[in-house]
């Protein structure tokens, strides 16, 4: 299904009958990683998954995006379904987006509950390799970037790109490149302690993305919030323990497993 939020074109699945759970994908992927529990959670609800701007089947946004950027678009997603009250689930990045919402004022909407799964949101600790390989980065850029350095090696820093920055940095757009970079060095721990709706945590034992350390993290700062350990689980829990997922969501949701 589509629909025009903020003049993009957005792709979307919808299933299921009753009030509205909606759920948001991490950086990279796109809705299609939440068919298994779509399914699960759509015997007792609507639910509704959508692809970010510039993932899936949804345009990119036409300049570089913040966080704020993406939890203004979702929520004239949701306000579009004119829903009143709503729970929303969010893996990684979409967990970023559920943290900002939590903090808005005014919402068209109310939040009922919300599931954090191997969320992003806390800064990293970052070691001095890291820095070390930050800065020989923006040293080479700036000189690849010099007019006569680009006349002789026109490919040189789209090499130097791929060789130095994620994977996720390499292989987006110029715009989703600036888009990932005003993400991912946002802190957003100042804002976990004034949560004030039910919140299920829910976190790989073995996520080194996000690790344990965040969700543990966020479960401190977070008022009544609760954390689920998946074992033998990385980034991606709900793809990896699917059926201990289901039933911790379930359970959460007050549904049956079966």
């Amino acid at each position: 299904m589509y629909c025009v939020i903020k003049g993009l074109r957005t792709h979307y699945f919808m299933q299921g009958q009753g009030d509205y759970v909606f759920l948001l994908h991490g950086w990279g992927v796109d809705a299609t990683l939440f068919r298994q529990i779509a399914h699960v959670i759509a015997r007792q609800y609507t639910v509704v998954a959508l692809d970010f701007p510039g993932f899936g089947r949804t345009e990119e946004p036409k300049q570089a995006w913040s966080v704020s950027d993406y939890t203004d678009f979702t929520i004239e997603f949701i306000r579009s379904f004119s829903c009143k009250n709503v729970i929303i689930l969010g893996h990684s990045f979409g967990g970023r987006v559920i943290i900002k919402m939590a903090n808005e004022k005014n919402l068209p909407f109310t939040l009922e509950k919300l599931i954090l799964v191997d969320s992003a949101g806390i800064l990293p600790q970052r070691s001095l390799l890291y820095k070390l390989r930050v800065g020989t980065y923006k040293a080479g850029k700036a000189i690849l970037n010099m007019s006569a350095i680009k006349k002789l090696f026109p490919h040189a820093l789209d090499a130097l790109k791929r060789k130095m920055g994620s994977g996720d940095y390499a292989q987006a757009s110029d715009v989703m490149r600036q888009c990932l970079v005003k993400t991912v060095n946002e802190d957003l721990t100042p804002l976990l302690k004034t949560i004030s709706v039910p919140v299920l945590l829910t976190w790989g034992e073995k996520d080194t993305v996000t690790p344990l350390a965040d969700g543990q993290m966020m479960e401190k700062q977070i008022p009544g919030s609760g954390l689920v350990v998946l074992k033998d689980a990385g980034h991606y829990s709900f793809l990896d323990q699917p059926v201990i997922f289901s039933k911790v969501i379930c359970s959460f949701l007050d549904m049956s497993d079966t």
